[in-house]
């Protein structure tokens, strides 16, 4: 059975006592499952593996998200995608996964991203010190924390989450190369509208589902009100007290809960700081069914 180590701050987790070269019991995958609900973020150190060993350890947790282009995956192992700044022969092995902001995968789709699952096989390390930390804040936190009136006025309210807005941020940034999504490419990405507060399908608790990344209008309010809201939950959710920095040692596998969490990769460190992660990104369909809730979330 593996321990459980909270870091004692707002958030995260280490995971001591598995190896996920071999197959995940019963028992642990519950234990595991009420962790990951109670601390959004769970380091489980020292792992040697490959691809098919974090596919089939993310595949406990729900299907896995497969919309990576086919040449930042794993030719093997296609679920599992590569997150790099690697470049081989002129082109990169990986998919640039730091300097997006803050933000929480998938919202903005109708079926909402459950948990990220990433392994680092190379870290960038300068002066002795890891780079490229990922940074997350707590949701059910940041809604226990809202003044009562700004609970009363949201509940109930949904807000629309739509991918064009990461996309506009990314393409005026200075020297992206980046086109205009055209209206096909919209097409394939509709927006997607979610309740602003949510109850956690693990913890049952409620948490603040609305990310600076992808949420664009809370539907209810008007649009003058809508913008004054976001802005102030934004900053609300983004505030110290609320946040955790992981600073990553290779050969972690790291599991978030992009329900319970937003999150952010910093990218400090330079073309020639290698930095490789294998990552599976796992939906939500199974989390919500009450099917899974009872034989797992009983079980633990």
């Amino acid at each position: 059975m593996p321990t459980i180590e909270p870091t004692g701050q707002v958030l995260g987790a280490t995971v001591h006592g598995l190896d996920l070269s071999q197959p995940l019991s019963d028992a642990d995958f519950a234990s595991l499952l009420r962790a990951l609900g109670e601390h959004g973020v769970l380091r489980i150190p020292g792992q040697r593996i490959e691809a098919r060993h974090l596919r089939d350890f993310s595949l406990r947790f729900g299907p896995i998200q497969t919309g990576m282009a086919d040449r930042f995956r794993d030719a093997a192992v296609p679920e599992v995608g590569i997150l790099s700044n690697i470049v081989e022969d002129g082109r990169p092995i990986g998919l640039a996964d730091a300097g997006q902001d803050w933000h929480t995968d998938m919202s903005y789709t109708a079926t909402k991203g459950f948990v990220n699952v990433l392994y680092a096989v190379k870290v960038p390390m300068r002066d002795g010190k890891p780079l490229g930390d990922t940074l997350f804040a707590n949701m059910h936190a940041a809604y226990e924390g809202l003044p009562v009136e700004v609970k009363q006025r949201l509940a109930g309210m949904t807000a629309t989450h739509d991918f064009n807005i990461f996309w506009e941020r990314m393409r005026t940034r200075p020297g992206s190369a980046r086109a205009p999504l055209t209206p096909e490419q919209r097409a394939k990405r509709p927006p997607a509208v979610h309740p602003v507060f949510m109850t956690h399908p693990i913890t049952g608790r409620t948490v603040l589902y609305c990310n600076p990344g992808y949420a664009e209008r809370i539907n209810e309010l008007d649009e003058a009100e809508s913008a004054r809201m976001l802005d102030f939950l934004f900053a609300h959710q983004l505030q110290e007290k609320y946040l955790h920095a992981h600073h990553w040692t290779e050969g972690d596998v790291l599991i978030w809960d992009h329900i319970g969490t937003l999150h952010n990769a910093i990218p400090d460190y330079r073309p020639d700081e290698p930095r490789m992660m294998l990552r599976c990104q796992v939906m939500a369909q199974q989390v919500f069914d009450p099917g899974f809730q009872q034989r797992w979330l009983k079980a633990a």
